[in-house]
């Protein structure tokens, strides 16, 4: 079965509802990483997902310290040419080295935006980046002065397109007065819906594309989480300390999550099925970063193209989220 794709905005870019990605790829050892993880299983992942389709993939300079964006690179040296996936990555949260542990500062300076493209340039072993995004907003630098710059990089031809995300409606309003946003990357899912109120329709009246990130709720809209699988959580994954895993949120998620089981059954697929589809069928949205550690859950939220939710899946589904919250 073909995956669906969309085009993003008003960019020539068609990609895939799905994208792969890569955050967790990079591993520990770092203000917000998943743990340890093998770089030959992180490549095999991302074949994997290529292979059946996906084409594009999301990463972050932050992402590893780098270290996300140098195994994708070593990814798509695997890939023929007539192959390889849109590649997206972000600039702008700078960590200190020494000390990796430690907040990442936000730096979206021109000097550190062209500093940060040529370093991922590198890295990725591209000669241009598909959709290039501040990654958060830097109060210490005007928007204006930081999106002036991607508007010559794209003239240099260092990228293809500019995007943002984490930014306010009002943000993103300043932005486009200097030049046209691409896209926007705002968090979305049945755990956290408020993007839905404002980053999405700014992006339909502004014709730009919607990539949404954690639309599994970083993993708790999975079949196999728990509160148990929360307990159990390494010291350095990031989600350990995160108040969508602690209580009392932790419970209504969970409860979500449950919620979603009997529509997984009449389907016969994974909990977080539905929770794509849902996403997915939202007006608006482009796509959807998945992220995947190893091939065989690559192959869990593919299965996601096979569904296409009734209304009265939706409705059911409204229900369950009015009910909890």
């Amino acid at each position: 079965m073909a995956l669906e794709k969309r085009r993003l905005g008003r960019t020539d870019l068609e990609i895939t509802t799905l994208g792969f990605g890569s955050w967790a790829v990079g591993g520990g050892d770092w203000a917000y990483g998943w743990g340890a993880q093998d770089d030959e299983t992180s490549i095999a992942a991302i074949l994997r997902a290529v292979s059946q389709g996906v084409n594009w993939i999301d990463t972050a300079a932050i992402y590893g310290l780098g270290h996300s964006e140098v195994v994708v690179g070593q990814a798509l040296r695997r890939i023929a040419p007539r192959e390889r996936p849109y590649v997206f990555t972000k600039c702008g949260l700078v960590l200190d080295h020494a000390n990796p542990g430690r907040q990442p500062a936000r730096d979206l300076s021109p000097a550190a935006i062209r500093y940060e493209c040529e370093a991922s340039l590198r890295r990725l072993g591209v000669d241009c980046i598909d959709l290039y995004q501040f990654h958060w907003p830097d109060a210490g630098t005007p928007v204006e002065e930081s999106w002036g710059v991607m508007g010559q990089l794209i003239a240099e031809g260092k990228i293809r397109a500019a995007g943002v995300s984490n930014f306010s409606p009002d943000l993103l309003d300043r932005a486009a007065s200097v030049g046209k946003v691409d896209a926007v990357q705002p968090p979305f899912s049945l755990l956290a819906r408020a993007s839905a109120n404002d980053v999405i329709p700014w992006a339909h009246t502004h014709g730009a594309g919607v990539i949404v990130y954690s639309p599994l709720g970083s993993g708790i809209l999975t079949s196999a989480f728990s509160a148990e699988r929360a307990a159990q959580l390494p010291p350095d994954d990031w989600r350990r300390n995160a108040s969508s895993f602690q209580e009392p949120a932790l419970s209504r998620n969970l409860a979500i999550r449950a919620g979603l089981v009997p529509i997984a059954e009449r389907y016969g697929c994974d909990v977080s099925a539905i929770a794509l589809s849902w996403v997915a069928a939202w007006p608006g949205v482009t796509g959807a970063i998945v992220g995947a550690r190893r091939p065989e859950q690559v192959d869990g939220w593919l299965r996601t193209q096979h569904v296409k939710l009734s209304a009265a899946d939706l409705a059911e589904i409204s229900r369950l989220l009015d009910a909890n919250d």
